[in-house]
């Protein structure tokens, strides 16, 4: 399968390419607003999996290119970036393509980290309204640790929730997860619960922030 990473030369883009290239055979398209910038990253990732022994099949495009090739779309960009980025992808986006939200609100204040609660209610919702007819939504990845998830030398033995409105989707995305070594993928129903899954990410960072020994802190549920 094709899977692009729009916003893929960032913290959550790098470890998302990084795990499925080394842990599947899936083709990773590494997208960018900027096309240059995606193939330099492009080569960074390929010299550390070529390191490991690993050559996957991984390509460098502008973001619009990027989801004009692919199914499986996940957009790997800051919260205040989605809109825009759908907009600029819309009529590269075919009926039956999936597009994947990870991104999450917060503001910081002194007493640290908030979930900042867009108007729409939820990020998930901006993609949902924004996705052009017949794409399906599916929110997933929105509290993994960035920094742990893009090394291959840690172990992960987390959680994704991942949630949509379409069935078919949704388990798709659940899939392609639970591909990636030591990531479960959990249900947690529909796009109406994607404020509760994204409020988790602040939470997350106050508690490894006050907490040693609990730098990239992810999720187990038992």
């Amino acid at each position: 399968m094709r899977i692009a990473l729009l916003g893929g030369t960032g913290d959550i883009g790098q470890g998302l390419a990084l795990r499925w290239a080394y842990d599947t055979d899936h083709e990773i398209l590494v997208g960018s607003r900027d096309p240059d910038r995606a193939r330099e990253k492009v080569e960074e990732y390929l010299t550390e999996l070529d390191s490991r022994g690993v050559e996957p099949n991984m390509k460098g495009f502008g973001n619009e290119m990027a989801a004009d090739r692919a199914r499986v779309v996940v957009l790997a960009v800051p919260p205040y970036h989605v809109d825009d980025t759908v907009s600029a992808v819309s009529e590269s986006l075919s009926a039956g393509d999936v597009l994947v939200s990870p991104a999450t609100g917060i503001k910081r204040d002194d007493d640290g980290f908030h979930y900042h609660r867009p108007g729409a209610g939820s990020v998930t919702r901006i993609v949902a309204d924004a996705a052009p007819e017949g794409v399906h939504v599916v929110g997933a990845f929105h509290n993994l640790p960035a920094g742990r998830l893009a090394d291959l030398d840690a172990e992960l033995g987390i959680d994704t929730l991942v949630i949509g409105d379409d069935p078919d989707a949704t388990d798709m995305v659940s899939r392609l997860a639970e591909e990636i070594e030591g990531l479960r993928a959990l249900s947690a129903g529909g796009l109406a619960n994607a404020p509760e899954i994204e409020a988790l990410t602040p939470l997350l960072i106050n508690v490894a922030q006050h907490n040693d020994g609990m730098h990239d802190l992810g999720v187990r549920f038992q």
